[in-house]
């Protein structure tokens, strides 16, 4: 689904940096509450920044979607199956969600460290990755 052109502000660039920022501050909370113990926050942060990154690789297409499981299939598709990031992070992404879900609404979901370390791996790498694909041209992010 395209954006409204009636309320852009700024140019795709900006929603993408402000996505990516918004992203940046997510992992930022994820390592913050895994440095706690705080797993299950850990888990939803880490999910977010994950979340918030495909949207901001979105953007720059113009591309938004309501509900979370259609930006991750519109990202699969369009991304991660012509390879333009790894198919194994198609894999983690997936896994993200799964364990974001368990996290924040299974009552007996104990979250382990060792995932939850995982989740914030993924998170990262994810994040490097989409800088390096909408920012290859040396363009450097603005952090707001």
């Amino acid at each position: 689904m395209k954006q409204p052109e009636s309320i852009d502000i700024g140019t795709k660039m900006d929603v993408v940096r402000h996505r990516l920022n918004v992203a940046k501050e997510d992992l930022d909370s994820a390592r913050l509450t895994f440095g706690a113990g705080q797993y299950r926050a850990a888990n939803n942060r880490a999910y977010y920044s994950i979340f918030h990154t495909i949207c901001a690789v979105l953007a720059k297409e113009g591309i938004a979607f309501k509900k979370h499981k259609d930006t991750l299939s519109y990202f699969n598709k369009n991304y991660v199956q012509p390879e333009i990031f790894p198919r194994e992070l198609g894999k983690k992404i997936v896994k993200a969600e799964e364990i974001r879900h368990a996290s924040d609404y299974d009552t007996f979901y104990i979250a382990s460290k060792e995932i939850t370390a995982q989740q914030i791996e993924t998170a990262a790498k994810i994040m490097e990755l989409a800088e390096r694909y909408l920012f290859e041209k040396g363009e450097q992010i603005d952090n707001e």
